[in-house]
């Protein structure tokens, strides 16, 4: 797997450690945190900003293969584009999955962790992946309703379809099966009001000692892009 692609946004004055922003499934760090604001307020708060793309998802490459997207190598991956020292993370959906990874693939180095949208059920695991793949190849919706939905997903990503789908591959093969969080400071969870995908994330906030959920307005995509979020962030990753 290529470098990945970031974006940083540098502070006037520094104030705090790096922040690293994980987006979304079939999403890029362009669309859920430059067009959002999110990197521009953390920037502003005097936070050195890294925006990374996924592998496979906007600049990045495509993994070379599913053993090069499991979650823990796409951690491994993020953890290569930081600074040696430490950092702050906000994930979200996706992001937030990946984010759990990070204190493993980097001990000592997490200090605060925002986790927005993160399902307690991995989605990947349920994922037919070869019928995925017969639709991104032109052979039809799939049957199941689910890898339908992911498929339509990929498809809206034109020529990043087939590497998706090898990422989705990957995942599937590392399915989200939190354990303790071994970063320095217990996350906060963020979770819309209307969000489905976030149902029952009680009981994994309920396994953090000192973790906290904080419920903002909207559903999966509303959560994202409100203010909700982006003062969630600010306040907790204050220095």
């Amino acid at each position: 797997m290529g470098e990945l692609a970031v974006r940083v946004f540098a502070a006037k004055v520094t104030a705090g450690p790096p922040v690293l922003l994980l987006h979304g499934f079939a999403a890029d760090g362009q669309r859920d945190w430059v067009a959002t604001g999110m990197a521009d307020a953390l920037a502003a708060t005097g936070r050195r900003v890294v925006v990374a793309d996924l592998p496979g998802h906007g600049d990045s490459p495509a993994p070379d293969s599913p053993a090069h997207a499991g979650a823990g190598r796409i951690a491994e991956a993020l953890v290569a584009v930081m600074d040696a020292g430490v950092f702050d993370v906000v994930g979200y959906s996706l992001g937030a999955r990946i984010a759990w990874e990070l204190p493993g693939a980097a001990p000592g180095r997490v200090r605060r962790a925002v986790l927005g949208g993160l399902s307690p059920f991995d989605p990947f695991t349920a994922v037919d992946v070869e019928a995925l793949r017969r639709a991104v190849a032109g052979g039809g919706p799939p049957a199941d309703p689910l890898t339908a939905m992911i498929a339509d997903m990929v498809l809206a990503q034109g020529h990043r379809a087939a590497g998706l789908v090898t990422c989705v591959e990957g995942l599937r093969a590392t399915p989200f099966e939190p354990g303790a969080w071994t970063g320095a400071e217990p996350p906060v969870f963020v979770a819309g009001q209307e969000d489905v995908v976030v149902a029952g994330i009680e009981r994994i906030v309920g396994q953090v000692t000192g973790a906290r959920l904080v419920t903002v307005a909207g559903d999966h995509f509303q959560a994202l892009s409100g203010p909700g979020l982006r003062e969630v962030v600010t306040t907790t990753l204050a220095p």
